[in-house]
């Protein structure tokens, strides 16, 4: 089926009562392109410079109105967005980056059928600095006096398209054949990425300056970059040495410097100071190769590499470890004699106190024992141990063996460090008659707690013995985490305490004690139980509900969850006006009818359900407000009626849900100019009930050109007013059913839905001198569109690199339908074909047009051609064309001999009825430019339709 019979088609399918229509959808570019290929191996390439700005706009038709989604593979659609969608018709990407490259998918879906998807592949340009570094091998032939040196110079640079290298010794440029002492080749692993410069034995000639530069041959613009290395017989990889110590132990609060001096390199290594484990402290001061920490921390800790590079040879490195002293949680505990089962202490049995810290560094660490403030020294029944292979590091013990009266007292173990500098850790261990293992209890009155959501409470475990041990809480029946999110909970008096209550936090809790500060002894434990009240949770907590006078509606609230569920009780009320209270039994909802809807009854139905923790809340909007209507985005021809001055627009639309409440008897009309804040209104009266899905169409007329419309559409009853529905009207030139005037000046963003040809070799491009590239091609192309303006836009060819003499960018027309024949008139119809074309520069090649006629096969014939440098003007072309079926129109650039050959197009017009004889005469005199008259005929497949104002 012809183009222009599909849209017959479609415009006839939109008269029909259902005007539902499933998603399509089209990718259209703007932007910073540098390339698009339309088709590549079957799919579509946009090529774009790292850093400008990406922006793709999926066009869509279908109604209801399609969602658009735009995706992106291995990522999201935009760092700007980072989740995995962008719902907007145009993607936008400021300041690109090479990772935000890919594939990226507009996906539009409205219920009907399948979703429609497109997709276009975004190539991201970049050439990043080469880096030259040089290599070298020495190899020793035995009882010869003589070494054979041979020298790699190694070029790399990070590039999208790959790179491509060239190498220079001073001015001469290096190629492989062209020295015998020079090799150049790619290692075959580098895939391109890395040249190799191969210096064979070296010779004094060698000893030179060596460029590397690398190039992407000018795709996008990116010029070449060059990078330069001097190499002499003086040239050497780099040494250093540290003037520090290894490892360095210092104090916290001190200041570090760390210094790495070069004993060797050339050219002369640069230094930097690197971090094993993340970065460099942010009060660090570098100073070339000293590094200075002041106020030096526990977190500044680790170890600190010197790097020394100079591109010859492996990098240099030196490290050193900082090892700050630290002394911190000092704990104890106590062992009863472990041959014999009771816990307690008694006179004549062995009992062990041991103390625990941490140390950094820990071989400093040295503990010293006393009694009652007396110094204390292992003796046969004073055993004192400095550190115990079962437990961790930083562990002393002191055994007392057959514990008599008089070893009653304080025990006390220091811990220090040998260093000095950080404040010891004194731990006091009370040994007596009164020392017992703890046990825990909880009061009677503190389990079951019941508090409610939202409140502070306190879990209580009552321990007792001397000395009192760390509690551990934790949850007893189920494994999740405690409030502050880790499993278990220390407290040194027994409480826990739990701040804004959850209901999650029902439960049973589980205290323990910990053998630190206290008894090594089998953990006591006890279980508290924890009650969270919280009022109940109710559905739906809002629905609206639309429903028309003289109407029955019923609202029901249902519980979900509530605790306490025994009491229960619910109120409904509108406003403020009581209407209904009760008791829940055993149902789970409640509902409450209207048997006859009123204007009295619309409102806020609220239903409270209510027990001891509050009130849970359901809320019903009932309304007699007709649903927004959808406005119709696929009319066929929106401007109808295209005047020099001003436009008529045929706005369609559907109502949502007709039948929901009362007849719709008008619709309130609001209109106004983008950008303007006052609103014009009228109404516009509806006879009889409206159909789901069927179309309602009204002609906007006497708007001005090329200006954007904000329209809003009310719908009315006897209710009043319903929800409204906005959209923005835009100008741009029609294809009409039957041709009778047709501009384009390419203003519009979707260039009067003229198309590329995607047979050909390049694209015609759209552009105005004030969004122009600021390194365009000068001495070619216009300086203003054809009517002077310089944010005017045209349509053009860009002929710089990579294009090649010879290749085409054809641009197609829309697919025109022209008036029927009348079989008593005229045999055929003529129209005037006009437009502006710009042939400036001196490698102009040719533009071509073509008319493409639509019937059993596609005919193209040549209508219009010139070539050759027309000068620094716009120049005006007028062609008679005679069609007797649906044709297209075919713009034909052809790429000259060089980059000054671009050639531009502007204000496309065909009207009804044949050129003017003056116009035929003097327009198409330019030199080079020939008119060729068309009259062909075919067989015309046409329907007529006429479209009433205003008209359902």
């Amino acid at each position: 089926m012809s183009r222009s019979l599909t849209y017959l088609f479609m415009y006839l399918v939109s008269l029909l009562p259902d005007s539902t229509a499933p998603p399509t959808v089209r990718i259209v570019h703007s932007g910073l392109a540098c390339n698009i290929e339309e088709e590549r191996y079957s799919e579509r390439v946009y090529t774009i410079r790292e850093g400008e700005t990406l922006e793709l706009t999926c066009l869509v038709t279908g109604h209801p109105r399609p969602q658009i989604r735009w995706t992106k593979t291995a990522g999201s659609a935009s760092d700007r967005f980072q989740d995995s969608s962008v719902f907007n018709e145009t993607l936008r990407i400021t300041n690109i980056q090479r990772h935000q490259g890919g594939r990226y998918y507009c996906k539009a879906e409205n219920g009907l059928g399948s979703p429609a998807i497109k997709s276009i592949r975004v190539d991201v340009y970049y050439l990043d600095d080469p880096v030259v570094t040089v290599h070298q091998s020495i190899g020793e032939a035995k009882e010869q006096f003589y070494y054979e040196r041979t020298v790699f110079l190694r070029c790399v640079a990070n590039s999208n398209p790959p790179v491509r290298y060239s190498w220079r010794r001073g001015q001469e440029v290096l190629l492989q054949g062209s020295d015998k002492g020079v090799e150049i080749y790619e290692p075959f692993f580098t895939q391109g990425e890395t040249k190799i410069l191969k210096l064979k034995n070296l010779r004094p000639q060698d000893y030179a300056n060596y460029s590397c530069i690398a190039s992407v041959r000018n795709v996008c613009n990116i010029p070449d970059k060059m990078v330069s290395f001097r190499l002499s017989n003086k040239t050497a990889s780099p040494s250093i040495k540290l003037l520090v110590d290894d490892p360095i132990v210092v104090n916290p609060g001190e200041a570090i410097t760390l210094v790495c001096v070069t004993t060797g390199g050339e050219p002369a290594p640069s230094l930097t100071w690197v971090r094993s484990f993340g970065t460099l402290p942010e009060k660090t001061v570098l100073n070339g190769g000293t590094l200075t920490i002041p106020a030096i921390t526990s977190d500044d800790a680790g170890t600190y590499s010197c790097i020394a590079n100079n591109n010859v040879g492996n990098p240099a490195k030196k490290s050193t470890n900082i090892i700050v002293r630290a002394l911190k949680k000092g704990r104890f505990w106590i062992t009863p004699d472990p041959y014999h089962k009771d816990d307690n202490i008694q006179i004549g049995r062995e009992v062990k106190i041991s103390c625990q810290v941490e140390a950094v560094p820990s071989e400093e660490l040295t503990f010293s024992w006393f009694k009652n403030g007396r110094p204390l020294r292992s003796s046969e029944r004073m055993v004192i141990t400095q550190t115990d292979p079962d437990v961790s590091p930083g562990t002393t013990n002191l055994d007392i063996i057959d514990l008599k009266f008089t070893d009653f007292g304080t025990y006390t173990c220091v811990a220090s460090l040998k260093g000095g500098g950080i404040s010891d850790i004194s731990i006091d261990v009370n040994i007596s008659s009164s020392t017992v293992p703890p046990n825990l209890t909880v009061p009677q009155e503190k389990s079951p707690l019941v508090t409610r959501e939202g409140d502070t409470i306190e879990l209580q475990c009552q321990v007792t013995g001397k000395p009192k041990p760390i509690i551990l809480w934790s949850r007893a029946d189920k494994e999740v985490a405690m409030p502050d999110g880790s499993m278990q909970m220390e407290s040194y008096d027994g409480t826990l305490r739990i701040v804004n209550v959850s209901r999650e936090m029902s439960g049973m809790y589980r205290c323990q004690t910990s053998q630190y500060n206290g008894f090594n002894v089998k953990p006591r434990e006890a279980l508290v139980q924890l009650i969270v009240q919280y009022p109940p949770a109710v559905e739906p907590a809002f629905l609206e509900i639309r429903q028309g006078q003289d109407r029955s509606v019923t609202m029901s609230c249902r519980v979900l969850r509530a605790y306490p569920i025994r009491v229960l009780t619910y109120e409904w009320r509108l406003g403020n006006k009581l209407l209904r209270t009760g008791q829940f039994d055993s149902q789970e909802y409640t509902e409450y009818p209207v048997k006859s809807l009123s204007n009295e009854n619309y409102g806020v139905y609220n239903c409270s359900i209510i027990n001891e923790a509050g009130a849970g809340r359901c809320s019903f909007l009932v309304t007699g407000k007709a649903y927004a209507p959808e406005f119709y985005y696929d009319t066929y021809n929106p401007v109808w009626q295209n005047r020099h001055r001003v436009y008529s627009y045929s706005l369609q639309w559907t109502q949502m849900n007709p039948d929901a409440v009362d007849r719709i008897v008008a619709y309130r009309l609001g209109i106004r100019q983008a950008g303007q804040q006052r609103w014009w209104e009228q109404e516009i009266k509806i006879n009889g009930n409206i159909q789901k899905g069927e179309l309602i169409t009204y002609n906007l007329t006497e708007l001005i050109k090329p200006e954007a419309y904000e329209v809003r559409l009310t719908p009315l009853t006897k209710f009043g007013e319903g929800d409204s529905t906005i959209r923005v009207i835009k100008y741009s030139a029609p294809v009409n059913p039957h041709l009778r005037e047709f501009h384009c000046g390419f203003e519009d963003g979707n260039i009067c839905l003229f198309t590329q040809d995607d047979t050909d070799n390049f694209d015609w491009t759209k552009q105005s001198t004030a969004t122009r590239n600021t390194k365009y091609t000068p001495n070619t192309g216009p300086n203003a569109d054809r009517s002077g303006s310089k944010e005017g836009f045209y349509m053009y060819i860009e002929t710089s690199r990579p294009r090649l003499e010879g290749e085409k960018a054809r641009l197609l027309s829309p697919v025109f339908s022209i008036a029927p024949k009348n079989p008593y008139g005229p045999t055929n119809t003529a129209y005037c074909f006009s437009f502006f074309y710009h042939m400036y520069g001196q490698h102009i090649g040719v533009l071509n047009v073509y008319l493409r006629l639509k019937g059993q096969t596609t005919i193209e014939n040549p209508l219009w051609s010139s070539s050759g440098n027309k000068g620094q003007r716009w120049n005006e072309a007028h062609v008679n064309i005679y069609p007797i079926t649906s044709f297209q129109l075919i713009f034909e650039g052809i790429r000259g001999p060089g980059i000054e050959g671009d050639i531009a197009i502007d204000d496309v017009s065909i009207a009804e009825g044949e050129c003017a004889k003056q116009d035929l005469a003097t327009k198409n005199s330019v030199d080079g430019a020939v008119g060729i008259l068309v009259h062909i005929w075919l067989f015309p497949i046409i329907v007529l339709i006429s479209i009433l104002s205003p008209r359902r």
